[in-house]
């Protein structure tokens, strides 16, 4: 199962930037996206099913042109989950799952820390999030959560690792996503991949992108009991819809 991972920083202005053309190049059996900031009945949904994805699962924000979150599927999932249940989470639109026979595949959005009041929501995000997902691994023990994460793991995934004082490498950030990970997790990308200069994020000034000026801030967590089957992780650079880049996990599943 291939499975692909891309904040597209607003689907409708990805797909006038060639998305669907590169989706079907791509050709993931799931593909999970994150900030559609949009609406299903905004979109033709014709034009992914002629992609190859007739199954399109959609859970996005209560506020019109923000966040939002989405899952496109070749095969029909047995189940989908929209959101966690958790109403101080949920209205933001930033999590759906799927759920086949084996595995079951998350995509998350988890808020960035853009000035005070940002950075306490998030800390409580992370919070309930983790305790979330430690009760749902009881019952979806083959759990594969992909998606933005907002935080730098390590100094390797950052090109600048002396920015310790910005939101998305804080120290409180960067020890969370490594105790998430230590509960039970397997940065996918890292398992298989230890060179830096790889990322997925660019910021749009100062000619980031080209410079390679980047973070590494998307991810496919991979549930520990499903570390065999990760034959293939790896990121797609060149795919340049977003601000962000594309991610991808292949399992043998």
């Amino acid at each position: 199962m291939k499975v692909v991972s891309y904040n597209v920083n607003g689907i409708r202005a990805a797909i006038k930037k060639g998305f669907l053309e590169w989706l079907q190049q791509a050709n993931p059996d799931v593909l999970c996206i994150q900030e559609t900031k949009a609406q299903k009945e905004q979109l033709n949904a014709d034009d992914f099913t002629a992609a190859g994805y007739p199954y399109q699962y959609w859970f996005s924000a209560q506020k019109k042109g923000y966040s939002g979150v989405a899952i496109f599927c070749k095969e029909e999932p047995k189940n989908v989950v929209y959101g966690t249940g958790i109403e101080s989470m949920d209205f933001e639109g930033r999590n759906i799952r799927v759920d086949f026979d084996g595995v079951s595949i998350m995509s998350l959005y988890l808020p960035s820390g853009t000035n005070d009041a940002r950075l306490g929501f998030k800390f409580n995000y992370m919070d309930e999030f983790q305790e979330y997902v430690n009760q749902l691994k009881e019952e979806v023990p083959n759990l594969v959560i992909c998606g933005d994460y907002n935080i730098c793991h390590e100094e390797i995934d950052i090109h600048n690792p002396k920015m310790k004082g910005v939101s998305g490498f804080l120290p409180e950030e960067r020890e969370w996503i490594g105790k998430f990970i230590d509960s039970g997790f397997v940065d996918s990308f890292r398992h298989l991949n230890k060179e830096p200069n790889h990322y997925s994020w660019w910021s749009y000034r100062a000619n980031a992108r080209a410079n390679n000026k980047g973070w590494r801030i998307d991810y496919c967590m991979v549930a520990a009991p499903l570390t065999d089957a990760i034959s293939r992780a790896y990121i797609l650079p060149e795919a340049k819809h977003s601000d962000h880049c594309p991610i991808v996990v292949e399992l043998a599943v």
